[in-house]
Formats: C-alpha cells, structure tokens, sequence
C-alpha cells in the first residue's frame, strides 16, 4: 500500500504509451505566435513584466559580470516552475525523475560558478575557504570544514526542492486516499478532508513557485561570491 504512493512519481502511460511527450508538447501552448507588434496582448506585457522585475532583483547585488547569466537564470526559473506545476495536475504528471534532473541542474551550474571563482579571482575565491583572522592552529580544521560545506551546496540546493516537493505530493496522496475511504462511512469528516486538501493544494501551488525561485536565488548567491 505504500509502495503505491511513489508510484506517482514514476512517468505515467495510457494504453502503453508514455505520457512524457504530452507533458513536453504542452508548454509549446504558452508560447507566444509571431506578430509585428512587440506586445500581443495583455498575458505577454504581464509576462515580461515579472521577468523583467524578477531578472532585476536578482542581478542587483551582483556585479556586473555575474549579469551575463541573466538569460541563464530567467529560463532556469521558468523552466522550475512550469515542470514543478505539471507535477501538480492530475494523476502527478511528473515528466522526469524529480531527485535525478533536480541533481543534474545544481551539479553543473553550481560548477561553472565554481570554476569562473577559480579563473577570475582565484585568491578572492580561495579566500572563502579561511576566514580571515582565524587562529594557527583552527586553520586545517576550518579548510576541511569550509571545503565539505563547499562540496555540500549542489548536494543541498537539489535534496531541498526534491524533498518539498515530495514530502507535500506523498501529503496530498495521504489525504486524498483517507477522503476517499472515509467516504461511505463518514461523508461529513470526508467533506472536511477534502477542503483540507483544496487548502494543501494551494499551499503546494506556492511551495512549487516559491521552491523554484529559492533555487535561482541560491544560485545567484553562489555567482556572486565568484564574480
């Protein structure tokens, strides 16, 4: 019975046939169609708007050569989001392995930023790894402790939106098999159940937003301890 419910993370199919290509078709939905004026509508102007000012309060406190990743960020965001909502629809239409891509996103990026560190201002960036003004004989301990905690980071960035994500959809099945079941037997505690879980939805509606901008803010402050 519990095995059931990380079957929804697993990649769905109808009739044998996998349903990770609909999940993909979908957003192409959302793109704009080609026109000769810069703003079609509404949505887009409303659309460029929050990129523009999320882009904005992100890059600030950057200098100026972490902007060159604003591009990089932007997509980073929107990519999140859209796939942390399709995880949202019915039936947990997950498109991918959550832990796995989450994983495959934190390793390399948190590298380049690593590595453009090391390129640009290797002392600067070596420095992270001392305090300054730290005692003769805490300095081999405070490297060790300062060079895991540096290694830990992807490690952190991809389990943080991996386990919220997961622990409020295995919340959500939990709740949704105990209305189910209280049903026949006590419709008014399975009515309440179910508001609880409308509620939980919309929680987890924000958790998904809010996860994916905390892993583009972390990310940015990673760059800018490197630029």
């Amino acid at each position: 019975m519990v095995a059931n419910f990380f079957d929804q993370f697993m990649s769905p199919t109808f009739l044998g046939i996998p349903l990770m290509g609909l999940a993909f078709v979908l957003p192409w939905l959302l793109f704009p169609s080609p026109a000769r004026r810069w703003l079609n509508n509404r949505l887009l102007t409303l659309q460029e708007c929050f990129i523009n000012r999320f882009v904005s309060n992100l890059l600030t406190p950057i200098n100026a050569g972490g902007h060159k990743w604003a591009l990089i960020l932007a997509s980073l965001m929107i990519f999140l989001i859209s796939l942390n909502m399709l995880g949202l629809l019915p039936l947990h239409l997950y498109p991918y392995n959550p832990a796995l891509l989450n994983m495959g996103l934190a390793v390399p990026l948190w590298l380049a930023t690593v590595l453009i560190g090391m390129r640009n201002q290797p002392t600067a960036a070596l420095g992270h790894l001392l305090p300054e003004g730290t005692p003769v004989p805490l300095i081999p301990v405070l490297i060790i402790i300062e060079t895991i905690s540096l290694f830990i980071r992807p490690l952190a960035l991809g389990v943080r939106l991996t386990a919220n994500l997961t622990a409020g959809h295995l919340l959500m099945q939990l709740i949704a098999t105990a209305a189910f079941v209280l049903l026949p037997m006590m419709p008014a505690v399975a009515i309440l159940t179910s508001v609880v879980l409308l509620l939980l939805t919309v929680l987890e509606v924000a958790v998904a937003m809010i996860q994916a901008y905390v892993f583009v803010l972390l990310m940015s402050l990673y760059l800018q301890e490197n630029v």
